[in-house]
């Protein structure tokens, strides 16, 4: 026997509810401090790559140089580059003065948290956890990635060019990312009319070292830490 219809008002109340769900959200979001301790780095890349491969030495030591230098560690907390990202951090940082992030979010098949991770936040969706990523970082470093990656690094790089976020340095690790570039410039740039401003690919730097990768990162720190001296 078929069930009967849901009465359109109350399919109105719901969905009105769970609009203002997500404005309560924002509201709690912008009452958040603006600022942590220390200067944060989300690493985004895979879950595939294997310990011992140059990809993953090179996350991990990325983020022990960034550790060193005082700033914190921010992954999905997953394994793959986010590990070893997790582990740069451990590494770099012997007197546990800055601090590595695990953001996981909940999937049948996900393994447990890497055991690097020292302050973990579980997510249920990826929208709360592209939520959180955003709320937390001074700097995003994307390694080489599948799907997950390119949805965060195409998030970053939306609201970098929408100016929901500013200042925000948005580094692409690696020539995986050139390809994308390159498809970007011929089939949005060159459509007529263009789909996307010039300007808009310039956002992304892009380094294929670690020393790089500092180097790129170097002037938002600064900034950052002129405000932390100035008590704003």
């Amino acid at each position: 026997m078929d069930s009967a219809p849901i009465p359109q008002p109350f399919c109105d109340v719901v969905e009105a509810s769970i609009y203002n769900l997500w404005e309560v959200i924002h509201q709690l979001s912008c009452q958040l401090p603006k600022r942590g301790r220390r200067f944060r780095v989300s690493m985004f890349g895979s879950a595939r790559v294997k310990e011992g491969t140059p990809l993953y030495e090179q996350a991990v030591q990325l983020a022990a140089a960034l550790s060193r230098s005082g700033c914190d560690i921010i992954t999905g907390g997953g394994p793959g580059l986010m590990e070893a990202a997790n582990q740069g951090e451990n590494l770099g940082d012997p007197e546990n003065l800055t601090t590595s992030f695990g953001l996981p979010v909940e999937l049948p098949f996900e393994e447990e948290p890497n055991p690097f991770v020292e302050r973990l936040y579980h997510h249920k969706t990826f929208f709360s956890r592209l939520h959180h990523f955003v709320h937390l970082s001074n700097a995003y470093v994307v390694m080489p990635g599948g799907l997950g990656t390119t949805l965060e690094l195409l998030i970053a790089w939306q609201l970098l060019q929408v100016k929901h976020i500013e200042g925000t340095p948005l580094i692409l690790f690696g020539p995986m990312w050139d390809g994308l570039l390159d498809w970007m410039r011929a089939s949005m740039l060159e459509f007529a009319p263009p789909l996307i401003h010039g300007r808009d690919l310039q956002i992304p730097k892009v380094a294929q070292s670690v020393d790089e990768v500092i180097a790129l990162l170097a002037p938002a720190r600064e900034a950052w830490e002129m405000e932390a001296a100035e008590g704003t």
